[in-house]
């Protein structure tokens, strides 16, 4: 049997499913930063439970940033490591906010806006509508604040999910007229990863993961450092928003 096998490590609190034809059949929750100790068992036991192994994954999907640079980094050398194991395997990746707006928009109809804190006053915030046809990214992943996500935003979303939506909760709440979602309601799911893949606007193919760089959003701290002191960007360095 083929199973895919969806892993989200964007945040804090990671999840990994696994499904067959966008069904799920098991899904794990890691919260408290366990990334890098407990994914790989995480995705073992994620596949037994489902029925099969890591050796009857036929296909990957991973949620791309912008969120956490080490859980990402994570998520990303663990799909890398599964490829280099099975050469064929597939990979595509969709936002973590995606997955987020996703889950939201299961019981509330129109626009989801999704924000994660990414300190210093900021969100990393995008705004989808989910209908038919399959996925409109109304604002795309981007690293600003809520006012300025706002202004960007031509019609009022329904709601608000994530941990940086909960930080600002009172401009949210100004904006979209309800109480924020924030976790572990307004979590990322790995499960969300499965349900949007392969719709319009939903997953896009990795053609080459051993190469595939995470959308940090914002350069790590170390980096943000060395070149404030140097004065220039740190060679072949990634971390900014495509």
């Amino acid at each position: 049997m083929s199973l895919t096998l969806a892993i989200d490590t964007a945040t804090d609190v990671a999840s990994v499913a696994v499904g067959r034809d966008r069904a799920l059949l098991a899904e794990i929750t890691l919260a408290g930063r366990r990334h890098g100790a407990a994914l790989l068992p995480t995705l073992t036991e994620a596949a037994r439970l489902a029925g099969g192994s890591l050796a009857d994954v036929g296909r990957v999907v991973l949620a791309d940033g912008p969120g956490s640079f080490t859980g990402l980094r994570i998520g990303a050398a663990t799909v890398q490591g599964l490829v280099r194991a099975q050469p064929g395997l597939a990979v595509a990746a969709a936002p973590s906010l995606l997955a987020a707006a996703w889950a939201a928009s299961r019981w509330h109809a129109g626009p989801v806006a999704a924000l994660y804190d990414a300190l210093r006053g900021d969100v990393f915030g995008a705004v989808y509508a989910f209908g038919d046809r399959g996925i409109e990214t109304i604002v795309p992943p981007t690293l600003l604040t809520v006012a300025r996500l706002r202004a960007l935003t031509p019609t009022r979303p329904m709601v608000a999910v994530g941990d940086g939506a909960v930080r600002y909760a009172d401009d949210v709440r100004d904006w979209t007229g309800r109480a924020p979602i924030g976790p572990p309601q307004g979590s990322p799911r790995a499960a969300a990863l499965l349900a949007v893949d392969g719709l319009a606007g939903g997953t896009r193919p990795v053609p080459d993961i051993l190469a595939y760089e995470p959308d940090y959003g914002r350069p790590a701290e170390a980096q943000a450092k060395w070149e404030r002191s140097h004065g220039r960007p740190l060679p072949d360095s990634g971390g900014h928003l495509r």
